[in-house]
């Protein structure tokens, strides 16, 4: 297929769009003052309501955007730029897009215009894979089962439930569920403990087709959260940048020393290379089909996103701390804001090494 990793007229404007609202309404300062409250109702409104971004990815006939996966990237990543307190990528991407590969249309409908949210029950370091929940049992109608660390599930208004053979809907608010926060190194993007005590459900998928849609909702939250990732990564590098061409020693600029420009250098280089690798995923998954789950390509691609940006973001959110020096390690400063995000996210849907491992795999590298 051919990749383009350019962003087009429409992508732009989005982009453009998206990241002038997050700048004005949620500053780093905000997010800093707001920790705690993981998820910001007011932002969240702007975003998927008032914006349309929630239903980005739901067909036009059903209330949404009628756009596709590279849009919701590009949302995600700048939503990574500010570490932004609100749920998209669990409800946007992926509970969104196993809906989608369940053609499960009613439920789509309800979330298209951003007034409610879902949410894949899955503990958030679930990689993607064919199989389904263990954690829930079924007995007719009625769920039952404990799954522990689901990410952004506090505010949702629909659970995704997976089990041995099925994939379920549960009304959140419904008896018999109960949601524990659970303390979290990233404060901005919340876990919680879901038990479920004999619940009813909704049935919308089973057997074969159950499996592979949630394989498909995993994919596209490993490829958009490497998008976000990309977000992390620039913005560590802006920052860095920028705190290096006004801090003075020595009378002149410390972004003079070549020490410190040859880090800079490195830094970019990787910066650009994970942020090729997130559009070339982006592309292959918005290529291929949801209902028949993640083809080869789209597996190696969701890989290799996962096995790359993670640890780039990781790397740049550290070169951030140290080369901001004291003011890097304070409380007042936002680089401990994304260093915690890029931590937190670098074992979402899987460590870098479980994906490397998966990509040796799917490639038929022979192991060390």
């Amino acid at each position: 297929m051919s990749v383009d990793p350019r962003y087009d007229e429409v992508e732009t404007h989005l982009r453009d769009s998206v990241r002038a609202m997050l700048a004005e309404r949620v500053p780093w300062q905000v997010v800093l003052a707001n920790q705690g409250r993981p998820t910001d109702p007011v932002l969240w409104s702007l975003l998927a309501v008032e914006m349309g971004l929630a239903g980005l990815a739901i067909p036009e006939r059903l209330g949404g955007g009628g756009g596709g996966l590279r849009e919701n990237a590009v949302v995600c990543e700048e939503l990574g730029r500010a570490v932004a307190p609100v749920p998209y990528l669990a409800s946007a991407v992926v509970a969104t897009q196993t809906l989608l590969a369940c053609a499960a249309d009613d439920w789509l409908a309800r979330l298209a215009d951003g007034t409610r949210r879902a949410v894949l029950v899955l503990p958030v370091d679930t990689p993607p894979g064919p199989a389904l929940g263990p954690a829930v049992a079924a007995d007719g109608r009625r769920l039952t089962g404990a799954v522990p660390g689901v990410a952004d599930a506090g505010g949702a208004d629909l659970l995704l439930v997976p089990t041995v053979d099925a994939l379920w809907v549960v009304e959140a608010a419904g008896a018999g569920v109960d949601r524990s926060p659970v303390v979290s190194l990233d404060q901005t993007r919340a876990l919680t403990d879901i038990t479920l005590d004999t619940v009813p459900a909704y049935r919308v998928a089973t057997g074969r087709r159950a499996a592979q849609a949630v394989h498909w909702g995993l994919a596209a939250g490993a490829v958009l959260l490497a998008a976000e990732q990309h977000g992390i990564a620039r913005w560590c590098l802006s920052a860095a940048v920028d705190h290096l061409r006004t801090r003075y020693q020595f009378g002149r600029p410390i972004g003079q020393f070549q020490a410190l420009r040859h880090r800079l250098a490195d830094a970019w280089v990787e910066v650009t290379q994970a942020g090729a690798v997130s559009r070339y995923a982006v592309d292959v998954l918005a290529e291929a089909d949801p209902g028949a789950g993640p083809d080869s390509e789209a597996r190696v691609a969701a890989a290799l996103a996962q096995a790359h940006c993670g640890p780039v973001a990781v790397r740049l959110a550290e070169e951030c701390v140290q080369l901001h020096g004291g003011l890097g390690f304070s409380w007042e400063h936002p680089a401990h804001l994304y260093l915690k995000r890029a931590r937190t996210a670098a074992v979402a849907f899987g460590t870098a090494d479980r994906h490397r491992a998966a990509l040796a795999g799917l490639v038929d590298l022979p192991p060390a």
